[in-house]
C-alpha cells in the first residue's frame, strides 16, 4: 500500500476511533451508574458552567492542552483532532440515547459503553497519529519531574475526581470499573489494530515495528501513552509503563 493511501485510512480510523470514544462516554454518562475521571470533572464542570457536556469537554481538552507547553510536550496532528471531535460526538449520542429506566438497563448500557471505549481507544491510538491531551498531560508530568508514569496518572486522575465530585460530578461503581477493567479490555485489541495494512506499525512481511510518537511497539506491548490510554477516555490501561521516549 502507497504511503498516501495508507495516511487516508489512517485518518479515516482516526476519524472513527475518536467518534466511537465520544459515543461510549455519552453511553457511560446515560448509565448513570459512575463514570470515568475526566468524565466526572466535566460533568462537574457542566453544573457550574453554561455549556454542554460536549462543549465543556473541547475547552477543558484546550485548557489542558496549554499545559504542554511548560511540560514541552508536542501535539500531533491526532492530538489537535481528539480535542475537537470527542466533545461534538458525545453531545450528539448524549442528545440521541436516553437515559434508562431501571438498574439492569443502566448496568447493560455501561458495559456496552465500556466495551465500545476499548474498542475506540485501541482503534485511536492505533492509528499512530498522536495521543489525547490528557494522556499527554501525564506522560508530560512523567518526564518533566521524573515521577513514575502511575504515579503522575494516579496524583492527576485522584484530583480530577475529587474535584469533579465536589461539583456534582458522577461518581459511583462505574468510576472504580473503568479505572481497573479499562488497561485488560484495550491490551488484547491493540495487536489487532497493528495488523491492519496501512498500520505504522506494520512492516512489508506483516510483522509490526516500533514506530516513534505511534504509542505502540512490538510484539503487543504498548508504549507509556498507550498504557495510559486516551483521551478523554478517562480509561487508563494499568501495565507497568515501558519507556516514555517512545511516544515523543
Amino acid at each position: 500500500m502507497s504511503r498516501p493511501t495508507a495516511l487516508v485510512f489512517r485518518f479515516a480510523q482516526l476519524a472513527v476511533g475518536l467518534f466511537l470514544y465520544g459515543a461510549s462516554t455519552a453511553l457511560q454518562v446515560r448509565a448513570v451508574v459512575g463514570v470515568g475521571s475526566w468524565t466526572v470533572l466535566t460533568q462537574g464542570l457542566e453544573n457550574v458552567l453554561p455549556w454542554s457536556f460536549g462543549v465543556i469537554t473541547v475547552v477543558s481538552s484546550v485548557v489542558i492542552l496549554l499545559l504542554w507547553i511548560p511540560l514541552r510536550q508536542k501535539p500531533g496532528i491526532g492530538t489537535l483532532c481528539n480535542v475537537l471531535a470527542i466533545g461534538p460526538s458525545a453531545d450528539l449520542v448524549l442528545w440521541l440515547v436516553p437515559e434508562p429506566d431501571g438498574l439492569v438497563p443502566r448496568v447493560l448500557l455501561f458495559a456496552a459503553g465500556l466495551a465500545l471505549l476499548a474498542v475506540a481507544t485501541a482503534c485511536y491510538i492505533g492509528a499512530g497519529l498522536g495521543t489525547g491531551a490528557r494522556d499527554g498531560l501525564m506522560v508530560g508530568v512523567h518526564e518533566r519531574f521524573g515521577w513514575p508514569l502511575w504515579l503522575a496518572r494516579t496524583v492527576i486522575e485522584v484530583t480530577v475526581v475529587l474535584v469533579g465530585w465536589l461539583l456534582g460530578g458522577d461518581v459511583g461503581v462505574g468510576t472504580v470499573v473503568a479505572a481497573f477493567a479499562i488497561g485488560p479490555m484495550v491490551q488484547p485489541l491493540m495487536p489487532l489494530f497493528r495488523r491492519l495494512p496501512w498500520s505504522p506499525t506494520r512492516t512489508d512481511d506483516g510483522t509490526t515495528r516500533s514506530v516513534h510518537g505511534s504509542g505502540t511497539t512490538p510484539g503487543g506491548d504498548e508504549t507509556a501513552a498507550a498504557r495510559v490510554a486516551p483521551c478523554d477516555s478517562e480509561s487508563r490501561p494499568t501495565a507497568t509503563p515501558a519507556r516514555s521516549s517512545a511516544v515523543r
